[in-house]
């Protein structure tokens, strides 16, 4: 029944979500070392183990995808497979975020990476009945000046494949301070603004993202369920949660799937959206995050379509885009 229902994905990370088999496959063509090119012991690599600690340990398993990441062709393909994969679960849109700068290592320029991520999501959209976009992530452990270019070089393709600009990465106290000037560019320019905050942090990000960048929609921002102040601005400003459950649970963000607030919130009148985070990297699809969410709150039919429309009102797709999403369901 779930895998029939149309979806929408907001918070998907490329270089999280690229499949275990591809990585083989570049890294035996292109003599990238690996201990072993067996699939279960590559799994081992990229996939979050159970016992993880923090987002800072979850964050190592990126290493090895963006390491086959580093030329036009093969970040093509990690896109259109993404899209494919998606795809098959009915996933109608999604917005594909990834950090250009971590894929310079082979030569590219930073035109030519999302260049080569914009061809991998139309080749998929030309192939199949889903629509995407970029998201752009400027990496909290670079500086402004970084976060700038990233803004700067991403400007020609806006409306044109890329819709967004991100902040991403560990996360620490007060990190919204630091990009304010890039992040204000980036809005003069006409990019959307979602900002990762509240998740290995206080809420205080939140409250930041939200008065400082002028943020639309937050990724994950569950820590808002510590603080009243962070709660009622996201409630009263209707700011979006691209929420991501099992990501959560493994970073522990929050404890386990009892504890966790993305039922609560929706019910409490919050726009909350379901997302996967990393598809590889948390080892679950779209289909199995709001399985997993229905079982443990009793979502019903009616519940799902609420929270997929105010998706739809929450993407930074065209209005042409929106309806063609509202009327799938």
């Amino acid at each position: 029944m779930i895998n029939k229902l149309p979806k929408i994905e907001l918070h998907c990370h490329l270089d999280g979500s690229v499949r275990v088999d591809t990585i083989i496959d570049i890294a035996k063509k292109e003599n990238i070392k690996l201990e072993s090119y067996e699939k279960c012991d590559v799994e081992k690599l990229v996939q979050v183990p159970n016992d993880c600690t923090s987002l800072n340990e979850y964050l190592k398993r990126f290493d090895l995808a963006n390491k086959v990441m580093q030329s036009r062709e093969n970040i093509k393909r990690v896109t259109f497979e993404l899209l494919e994969d998606a795809q098959k679960e009915n996933v109608k849109y999604i917005e594909v975020r990834f950090a250009p700068l971590l894929h310079l290592n082979g030569g590219l320029s930073i035109e030519e990476v999302i260049q080569s991520a914009i061809d991998g999501i139309n080749e998929a959209e030309k192939m199949y009945d889903i629509k995407g976009n970029i998201i752009l992530c400027c990496m909290r452990t670079m500086s402004e000046d970084d976060a700038i270019l990233v803004v700067e070089e991403g400007k020609k393709f806006l409306n044109k494949g890329v819709v967004a600009i991100d902040l991403a990465g560990p996360e620490e106290e007060g990190f919204v301070k630091k990009y304010k000037k890039a992040i204000e560019l980036a809005r003069s320019y006409g990019y959307n603004i979602t900002i990762h905050a509240g998740e290995a942090a206080s809420s205080q990000n939140v409250i930041d993202a939200i008065n400082i960048a002028k943020a639309q929609r937050i990724g994950h921002g569950v820590r808002i369920k510590d603080m009243k102040e962070a709660y009622e601005l996201v409630k009263e400003t209707k700011v979006v949660l691209e929420m991501c459950p099992t990501s959560n649970i493994q970073t522990k963000a929050v404890e386990d799937f009892r504890k966790y607030p993305l039922y609560d919130f929706y019910k409490n009148g919050i726009n909350v959206s379901i997302n996967t985070d990393n598809r590889t990297v948390s080892n679950i699809d779209l289909s199995n995050e709001i399985k997993l969410i229905s079982d443990k709150f009793n979502i019903d039919k009616d519940e799902y379509i609420d929270i997929y429309l105010n998706t739809v009102n929450a993407t930074f797709a065209d209005e042409c885009t929106k309806e063609w999403l509202r009327r799938l369901i």
